[in-house]
């Protein structure tokens, strides 16, 4: 594994407190960023994703507190976004863990402003980044305390970084990615880099449009970014292996009739799922792939008109006998939605943070945890 991908783990903060950490006080940022409906948690997957860490910690002696955000609250304090719900249930599943308030109540955390490091550090000897999914941001609570602390990563960042360090670095093959969503904007870089390293790339979800406007079809009122033509166009020259759907499911302009059509659509219509020749010939893409990476729906799934596309690509992965990654996000929501996550190998706990990752190589909150090492080797 590349240097780039070498964190940190637990055992070091043992190492770094002489083989013990009995009566020391560890600070962990995790993702507690939970659903809530009406203040109840729907959906406690976050915080027992943590609990192997956060246990691990405690049974070596150390007195344990974890902070994270939730919500976006605008750096003051908000009841909407307290973690009240949350430090409750987590005193359910790991007694004795205290648990900060809201880290992005305080304007620091975001600015990554020293002065609200020094206040989040302050009487603690150790830190554990537990939170892959915010380790893309350089945040207060990511990448301050690794300035003065002995800083290492939990389990579940360590495994975040194996599974997507491996993929990155040593796929096996053939490797197959499988990228949805909106905009052709939000995933330009990635789309770049994976091209030079899969077998195949398919395009799914909106973005598709973009790259059929770049052919000369026309797309109707479906969503497609005139300002990326020319990027769709210059890595369609590229000999770049884009896999792009051959047909779509569309709604006519009275919002009721649904068609499957091809890759022209005709005014007033907009396509909101791949259709269903897509569907097959991309499950038989990843079918025949040794490992896939899978980002983003291949249609508006919540409509369950148009899900037909997302729920093909999440039979695929459930069944393939490739190596199975979903990197997070709406592709995580779908794939549980369906009922098979448990039929993937890793689900990650960050998309944007997976993206990233394979995009540049390299995540901030990594990056500070090395620099953190390194310092304390000297």
């Amino acid at each position: 594994m590349s240097d780039a991908f070498d964190v940190p783990r637990l055992e070091d903060l043992v190492a770094a407190f002489g083989g013990s950490l009995e009566g020391r006080r560890i600070l962990v940022r995790t993702d507690f960023n939970v659903p809530l409906r009406d203040g109840v948690i729907s959906d406690d997957l976050r915080i027992r994703a943590a609990l192997p860490t956060l246990k691990w910690l405690q049974d070596q002696g150390a007195t344990v507190a974890a902070a994270s955000h939730l919500g976006r609250p605008k750096g003051v304090p908000d009841q909407a976004f307290s973690m009240d719900p949350v430090r409750d249930r987590l005193a359910e599943l790991a007694p004795g863990v205290d648990l900060l308030e809201n880290l992005r109540f305080n304007a620091g955390e975001t600015a990554n402003d020293a002065g609200f490091v020094a206040e989040l550090v302050e009487g603690f000897d150790g830190y554990v980044n537990e939170a892959f999914g915010a380790s893309h941001r350089s945040h207060a609570s990511v990448v301050g305390p690794c300035l003065t602390l002995p800083s290492v990563a939990g389990r579940l960042v360590e495994k975040e970084v194996e599974i997507l360090g491996a993929m990155r670095s040593k796929p096996k093959r053939p490797f197959v990615a499988v990228l949805g969503g909106s905009k052709v904007s939000d995933k330009i870089g990635v789309i770049e880099a994976m091209a030079e390293t899969v077998d195949q790339l398919i395009v799914g979800g909106a973005m598709c449009f973009t790259f059929f406007k770049a052919m000369g079809h026309s797309v109707g009122k479906s969503l497609c970014e005139d300002e990326q033509i020319d990027t769709a166009k210059r890595l369609l020259d590229s000999g770049a292996p884009i896999l792009l759907p051959s047909d779509v499911t569309a709604l006519g302009p009275d919002g009721a009739d649904v068609r499957q059509m091809g890759r022209s659509l005709p005014d007033g219509w907009t396509g909101f799922d791949i259709g269903p020749g897509s569907a097959a010939e991309f499950g038989d893409a990843v079918m025949d792939a040794r490992m896939v990476f899978w980002n983003g729906p291949m249609g508006m799934f919540e409509d369950p008109r148009f899900a037909g596309g997302t729920r093909a690509i999440a039979q695929a992965m459930a069944d393939t006998y490739a190596f199975t990654v979903v990197g997070g996000g709406d592709s995580a929501a779908a794939i549980a939605e369906f009922g098979l996550a448990a039929d993937v190998d890793h689900v990650s706990t960050g998309g944007g943070a997976s993206l990233e990752l394979l995009e540049n190589g390299d995540l901030p909150g990594l990056e500070a945890l090395r620099a953190a090492a390194a310092r304390l080797a000297r």
